[in-house]
């Protein structure tokens, strides 16, 4: 067992799977040129200060760690593609200071824990980012893509959790909150805990208005008319720069539920995913009756200042192995459109065999001793037989 037995986590595909894979980062790729984003790819493993430096602790926790033999440096097998990406925009292209770059990458990545219990630590990474931008036009560009994407996987509505970290940064700044209090802040927010915070503004010493601020913030959230209604009453004393992130994000719904009527979007504006290092607004994509996000991305301006060259950023990413079970071909049976050619080295044979391959057709040679073995069971539905010594296409028996 231990020469076969996988570590958990890690996955490989046999050939209807990998077949299924490779048609869908086919049609990905094309649906992403189609927006002129130009595709990318970054190596497997770099020196862990390019891999991490962009994107926190948190990524250096999920980065399987290597000592290069060559000079003794420590490098890390990628957990995630976007800041190679970064790296790749900012010190790796001869660009003017404001000119959009589009990227769009596919490949796998490595992780030391599941994102989920008994999940993979092995996804294959598909991911569009554009750099050089800071505004509505580019997030709204880069979600429209994400959509795109999925609908290319499932036919099923999309439901869209969006939020603005923005929000919960101004708050933060607003009220004063030491370094101390917004640890303690952010980790109940995290874990949802409304009780937990209620009892610990109770106990602080923050002013009436402040209080009223942190315990309506993690209640907030909703769709679109929460802008309007709720949000724009419970932060009507909050700072210009919140009131700025509710406009933004009540523009951006509108823009994409007029191009996109069926999208479902949830407002969260104690949304905190990525809170380290997203600067702007911040999203997750479900489908119904699926439990598990299959998507998520959003803005992180000034990732590629570590590079040497801080521009806007905004991107998203999701596994190319969620969007193949979404399309529903992980079980695809065996493609039995092939053709059957009997052994020999006749010259007219050989000559067919290969005009019948040039025009995109499966032929598959018989091997000696195996001719026992049925067409179907080698992924076939026809055969080249001889007949008044032409070789001839004919259905197989």
């Amino acid at each position: 067992m231990k020469y076969w037995l996988l570590p958990d986590g890690i996955n490989e595909s046999l050939p209807a799977e990998a077949e299924a894979l490779e048609a869908m980062r086919r049609e990905l790729l094309d649906l992403y040129r189609g927006w002129g984003y130009r595709f990318v790819m970054p190596p497997l493993v770099e020196y862990l200060e390019s891999l991490s430096i962009a994107m926190g602790s948190q990524l250096d926790l999920q980065t399987f760690k290597i000592t290069d033999q060559t000079n003794g440096r420590m490098m890390g097998l990628r957990a995630d593609i976007t800041p190679q990406v970064a790296r790749i925009d900012s010190h790796g292209m001869s660009l003017l200071p404001n000119q959009p770059n589009r990227l769009c990458y596919i490949g796998s990545v490595l992780r030391t824990h599941s994102a989920v219990a008994g999940g993979s630590r092995s996804p294959i990474q598909v991911g569009a980012e554009l750099f050089g931008h800071a505004g509505l036009e580019s997030d709204f560009e880069v979600i429209a893509l994400m959509i795109e994407t999925l609908q290319l996987a499932s036919s099923k509505k999309i439901v869209l959790d969006l939020g603005h970290v923005g929000i919960l940064r101004a708050l933060v700044a607003q009220v004063g909150l030491s370094a101390t209090q917004e640890k303690t802040y952010l980790d109940q927010l995290e874990r949802k805990s409304l009780p937990e915070i209620d009892r610990w503004l109770e106990q602080s010493s923050f002013d009436a208005s402040s209080c009223d601020l942190l315990k309506s913030l993690p209640r907030l959230h909703g769709d679109i008319a929460l802008l309007e209604g709720e949000a724009a009453k419970k932060l009507s004393v909050a700072s210009p720069e919140i009131s700025e992130s509710l406009s933004y994000l009540k523009q951006l719904v509108e823009k994409l539920m007029q191009a996109y009527p069926s999208l479902v979007v949830n407002l969260d504006l104690a949304e905190m995913r990525g809170y380290t290092y997203h600067t702007g607004i911040v999203y997750a994509a479900y489908i119904p009756e699926n439990g598990r996000e299959i998507a998520r991305g959003g803005r992180y301006d000034g990732i590629g200042e570590n590079f040497g060259n801080s521009r806007p950023a905004t991107g998203f990413s999701c596994n190319l192995r969620t969007l193949l079970e979404l399309k529903g071909l992980v079980d695809t049976p065996l493609d039995s459109s092939g053709i059957l050619a009997p052994v020999g080295d006749d010259p007219e044979l050989l000559a067919l065999i290969t005009t019948l391959r040039e025009q995109g057709e499966v032929v598959i040679r018989q091997l000696v001793s195996q001719d026992q073995i049925p067409a179907s069971s080698q992924g076939c539905d026809r055969v080249i037989e001889q007949s008044s010594g032409q070789w001839q296409i004919v259905p197989a028996t």
